[in-house]
């Protein structure tokens, strides 16, 4: 079988090994010999609890929060399995896979390189004086040369700068409930400001990452006995950026509303956001990382998924000279990729 064959994309990835297991990672429903979570993001998560899967601590925790009707996660291992940080939030890891035929697979799940907050970056130098990865799936989404992110530091900077500058004015702060609020809290614990309030969802993953990481995030939960004001910051999931108890919070506070995610580099972000102000803060890779990535790891095949797949599989060939294709859901031979 070859490599060609043996990755697919169904109900997750799917890698079918020499051995006659199956791996399958990040499915709605799992249905493989080994399942894989690479993390609790909502689009990565299963909807349908797995026996048993290979995950971090912290994500089999996160998960089981974020699905309380499924109850925990069954925890396990495979000795031909290795799991990595992959830098992308809390709990993420990347996914190592040696088959008996000697072959190496890398699925990367969502990423990051670098090093922020309390994660550490996807370190692919690591992976590559530890394996010789033969065959890697990797994430997209920022695969277009447009998309280059400014340096961490300086981003951190320019955050809290603009929250104490406006000091004077509740901010409302827009990301997703597992990652982005996390760093968001963080980087308000650095400001001038008062104090933060949280909703109910992003409180109870507060207290899952707490358990684990040695970080505290300093904020109260906030509900309709609350009325912010100057000095103070609600932190809020990206969806209810336009929800009507977020107008009804703007008009009687003045509250400023900023949106922060990887898109914001585009100028629509902030208009289609209803947005005061936009940052470029993101938990995956730019496109200069996820292709110094690709270099570091040299691969002799790359298989694409998410956000500008078709755009980075070319740009992966006509550069780096490696052969890439982008996963598309039910290819199951050679032809389909054409």
């Amino acid at each position: 079988m070859t490599a060609t064959e043996a990755v697919s994309l169904r109900d997750g990835v799917r890698i079918d090994l020499t051995t006659g297991e199956t791996v399958v990672a990040d499915a709605t429903e799992p249905n493989g010999d080994v399942v894989v979570l690479s993390h609790a993001h909502g689009d990565h998560l299963y909807t349908r609890a797995p026996t048993d899967v290979i995950c971090s601590d912290l994500t089999a925790r996160l998960a089981a929060a974020r699905r309380e009707d499924e109850g925990s996660l069954s925890r396990t291992s495979h000795p031909a399995i290795e799991q990595v940080s992959a830098g992308h939030v809390p709990g993420s890891c990347a996914t190592i896979i040696e088959d008996s035929d000697g072959t190496t697979y890398l699925y990367t799940g969502d990423f990051s390189t670098r090093n922020r907050f309390a994660l550490d970056g996807f370190d692919a130098g690591a992976v590559a004086a530890e394996h010789d990865v033969d065959v890697l799936v990797t994430e997209s989404t920022y695969g277009k040369p447009e998309y280059v992110f400014e340096d961490q530091g300086t981003l951190e900077s320019r955050i809290i700068d603009w929250l104490n500058d406006s000091n004077d004015t509740p901010v409302i702060l827009f990301g997703y409930t597992l990652g982005r609020a996390q760093e968001l809290e963080l980087l308000v614990a650095r400001s001038e400001r008062d104090r933060l309030f949280v909703t109910e969802a992003i409180e109870q993953l507060n207290d899952v990452i707490e358990s684990i990481h040695n970080v505290e995030f300093a904020a109260e939960r906030y509900g309709r006995d609350v009325t912010i004001g100057a000095g103070d910051v609600l932190v809020l999931p990206a969806q209810t950026n336009k929800l009507s108890f977020v107008d009804h919070i703007v008009e009687n506070t003045g509250a400023l509303k900023a949106g922060f995610s990887g898109w914001a580099i585009e100028d629509s972000f902030k208009y289609r956001g209803d947005y005061d102000e936009t940052f470029v803060l993101s938990d995956h890779s730019d496109f200069s990382e996820l292709t110094a990535t690709v270099e570091t790891l040299n691969p002799k095949q790359v298989f694409t998924q998410h956000g500008f797949a078709d755009a980075f599989a070319t740009h992966i060939e006509t550069t780096l000279g490696i052969d890439a294709r982008s996963l598309k859901e039910n290819q199951t031979s050679l032809g389909q990729f054409s």
